[in-house]
């Protein structure tokens, strides 16, 4: 499974990592953590460091219930942050999390090898035709509403074919506009209950009938600090154990607060399909 990375073909056949890096005040988990140039590069050297191949770095807060930012904010930091990121690591491919095209636009123009959208094209209806002209790998996730109402807003039953359904409708209308390298992400969290969650994730495989990598993102969340009554700070061993269940469920990308423990966990499963390979071939 190859995708198509600034004219570079990224291989996805064994799982990488996305490394988390929040320009944001009120992000659940590390909101206020990186507002100066020192304490973002150092984060950025420390994720580099553990192994990450794609740094996605968003500028708005898309936790449940959180409020919007407007447009010219977004740019402003986006552009700052893309700037002092490429700078000091210009081999480094950075991902933007924005659902706007204007500021996926602005984004590409100045470095970024990826659009992350929550909505999956569907707060902006530009969105399609931006990310074909702009021809870079697009992660396509499912959400329910905006972050503010997403969570009065949840995903009726049945889950599953409702999903499939999204992601087929938007897959092909993306495609239509000539966006070939397309990742789906089920959007945990977003707009589902706990269970739910844990639903999609233990049927995560479903989603590989549409042939694209897979990404999930789990990391700290409400699914598991709220599951086990403790803080997103305390939610480190329940996010290794939830991204071990995604890897052997199908996930290709798992994109993380903590690049070492996600990349020892890559680790650790593909050992043990190697182990399972060796036993059957023999």
């Amino acid at each position: 499974m190859l995708i198509n990375v600034k004219n570079k073909l990224l291989s996805l056949e064994s799982p990488i990592t996305m490394g988390i890096l929040n320009y944001t005040e009120d992000s659940f988990y590390d909101g206020g953590r990186y507002s100066s140039q020192t304490q973002l590069l150092s984060q950025t050297e420390k994720m580099i460091s553990a192994g990450v191949t794609i740094l996605d770095i968003g500028a708005v807060s898309t936790r449940p219930g959180a409020n919007d930012v407007d447009s010219e904010t977004e740019l402003f930091k986006v552009e700052k942050l893309l700037k002092l990121i490429l700078h000091h690591f210009p081999s480094v491919l950075v991902s933007v999390d924005t659902w706007r095209s204007e500021v996926a636009r602005l984004a590409v123009e100045h470095g970024a090898a990826i659009i992350n959208d929550i909505s999956g094209g569907t707060f902006d209806p530009k969105m399609p035709e931006v990310i074909g002209k702009l021809q870079v790998p697009y992660c396509l996730m499912h959400t329910t509403a905006h972050p503010k109402t997403m969570q009065q807003q949840l995903l009726a039953p049945p889950t599953i074919p409702q999903m499939l359904q999204f992601f087929g409708k938007q897959i092909e209308l993306f495609r239509q506009n000539g966006c070939n390298d397309i990742i789906i992400d089920p959007g945990f969290g977003f707009g589902k209950t706990l269970q739910q969650n844990y639903f999609l994730l233990n049927n995560l495989s479903a989603f590989q009938i549409f042939g694209v990598p897979i990404l999930i993102g789990v990391s700290r969340k409400s699914m598991i600090y709220k599951l086990l009554d403790i803080t997103p700070e305390e939610a480190l061993n329940g996010t290794s154990i939830l991204n071990t269940i995604a890897l052997l469920n199908g996930a290709n990308i798992l994109r993380v607060h903590d690049v070492k423990e996600a990349e020892e966990t890559i680790k650790i499963v593909q050992q043990l399909e190697l182990c399972r390979k060796e036993i059957i071939e023999n």
